[in-house]
């Protein structure tokens, strides 16, 4: 088997596929996009890292690619859509560089304390400044974390043991993980309203883009220090220089931004109170090391058919067995997404019911396309179907599965139960005799939805009036309902409404929905 390295791969990486007779191996970096279409045809794998786009044209032309392999965590550079329609495996390593990062967000935490960047650059000016840098201490502060994962729970045990105190946010955490960590669990709220320093450790998402912007700069305490490690466009660049000038921020450390590199004229680099790296957050030598041998071990073994780990777009089953599941993997998947954006805090336990053909070892990759699901509105690409489940746990979310071949109200039948703090969210779906997905229960309501594209649910008291004022309010801003379904308890009850339409539907509408007569509740939905 032919393999294609067109980015740098550290050695170590290199000689694990070399190690291997039956492979091929070719390192061709600084590749021009023409010049990749040209060769790839004639590879079974590549393996890249950032610099190589694989684009659609690029996977169109690998006639014999069965594998893609990313040393590293992000997929922005991969076609995925494009890659799964061609059946190729997309694999990534994003384990490998969670110390790196970690290290480099507290090294950024102290810098910023101490004001250690600032006073070297005064020192070499011929300076002896000592009043200019005066610092503050960490301990007995308080570090808010957004996004406790692998880097941010990392972060977390670095600052515990400088005597820090942590309030943390992930929706996907449970109050028996936080207490194993003895980490106190908050809202994002409290986490600005409380924190002296605020670190990021989310992917960039429509959700996370200016997550902290000037309305949450007014909220913090006086004098909050907030670091970046994670990516460009959380946090609003133009509103922390605001909030620096006007004296409520004391200071910033950033290693990713929204535009990089930065250009000359950016205020941040006018900023003398902000600490700035060139994304060196998995720029050490043991990172880029890690990831290319988590990397190579992992293509190695799927190349070889000893199994599929960090697999993005592909669960490991037999060739038949794949292709009679792939559409309820696809409809999983769908039932998880949608109840990942319905459920208002974090879960505590997921109950999946599988009943009808579905046989004992059906169960995993359908459990895995689910909980990938639920978790990808927030963890991104960072989740895929074989560390779904892992990270699931890591958030000490725990996983029923149940499976039974009793009849119920349609033959062939897949339940989530996601329990939360607020209660239980039901969300059930099938496949219709066409195999196109529908959702068919959510909560106690029988509805008849498309799981696809922008939607809406509601909540609504079953009254007269409320279809009509609905269609009025999105005509009147442009957005076309495609189709809606509905389901009640009872006449003149509560009811559940799905609406399908054509394009999304921002804060301000949602708002003005709310304030319907008879509007309950109201989500935007995005599959």
């Amino acid at each position: 088997m032919k393999i294609l390295i067109s980015d740098p791969l550290s050695e170590e990486g290199v000689r694990i596929f070399r190690d291997e007779k039956s492979f091929q191996v070719d390192v061709k970096t600084d590749l021009k996009p023409e010049d990749l279409k040209k060769i790839i045809g004639g590879y079974d794998c590549l393996i890249v890292r950032s610099a190589t786009k694989v684009t659609k044209d690029v996977i169109e032309a690998a006639k014999s690619l069965k594998i893609i392999g990313r040393a590293g965590v992000g997929l922005d550079n991969v076609d995925l859509p494009a890659a799964t329609a061609r059946g190729i495996i997309v694999m990534n390593s994003p384990g490998g560089n969670t110390i790196s990062t970690a290290e480099h967000t507290f090294s950024m935490l102290l810098a910023l304390s101490r004001n250690i960047p600032q006073a070297s650059q005064s020192m070499k000016l011929g300076e002896w400044k000592r009043s200019k840098f005066m610092g503050v201490e960490v301990y007995g502060k308080t570090l808010g974390i957004v996004g406790l994962g692998r880097i941010g729970t990392e972060v977390a045990k670095r600052a515990i043991s400088f005597g820090m105190k942590i309030i943390a946010y992930d929706p996907f955490l449970s109050e028996e993980k936080l207490k194993a960590l003895d980490i106190v669990g908050g809202t994002l709220e409290k986490i600005f309203e409380l924190s002296d320093y605020i670190t990021v450790h989310t992917p960039m998402t429509d959700e996370t883009y200016h997550m902290i912007s000037e309305k949450q700069f007014d909220k913090m305490k006086p004098g909050v220090r907030l670091i970046n490690c994670a990516r460009g466009g959380i946090i609003d660049e133009t509103a922390l220089v605001k909030a620096i000038e006007a004296g409520k921020v004391a200071g910033a450390a950033f290693d990713v931004f929204e535009k990089e590199p930065l250009k000359k004229e950016h205020p941040l680099l006018k900023c003398d109170k902000v600490i700035l790296t060139p994304h060196l957050g998995a720029s050490t030598q043991e990172a880029q090391i890690n990831v290319s041998i988590e990397i190579a071990e992992c293509v190695r073994d799927a190349l070889l058919n000893k199994g599929i780990r960090n697999a993005a777009n592909f669960p490991s089953l037999e060739q038949e067995r794949f292709k009679a599941l792939l559409p309820w993997t696809n409809l999983c998947e769908k039932i998880g997404l949608l109840g990942g954006q319905l459920i208002e805090s974090g879960i505590e336990e997921l109950t999946i019911n599988f009943n009808g053909f579905f046989t004992a070892s059906d169960v995993a990759p359908l459990s895995m396309a689910l909980v990938r699901g639920i978790l990808t509105p927030i963890l991104q690409d960072t989740v895929n179907f074989i560390n779904a489940i892992t990270l699931a746990k890591e958030r000490g979310i725990k996983i029923i599965e149940k499976r039974s071949s009793d009849e119920e109200e349609f033959v062939n039948l897949i339940t989530a139960e996601i329990k939360t703090k607020a209660g239980i969210k039901v969300i059930a779906g099938t496949l219709f005799a066409d195999k196109n997905p529908r959702i068919v229960k959510i909560d106690s309501a029988y509805v008849e939805a498309i799981p696809q594209g922008y939607m809406l649910v509601l909540n609504n008291q079953d009254k007269p009036g409320i279809i009509g004022a609905l269609g009025i309010l999105l005509g009147e801003h442009g957005i076309n309902i495609a189709g809606m379904t509905f389901g009640r308890e009872s006449v003149g009850g509560k009811a559940t409404s799905v609406l399908n339409i054509d394009s999304a539907v921002s804060t301000e509408i949602l708002e003005k929905i709310k304030k319907l007569k008879n509007i309950l509740w109201v989500n935007s939905i995005k599959l």
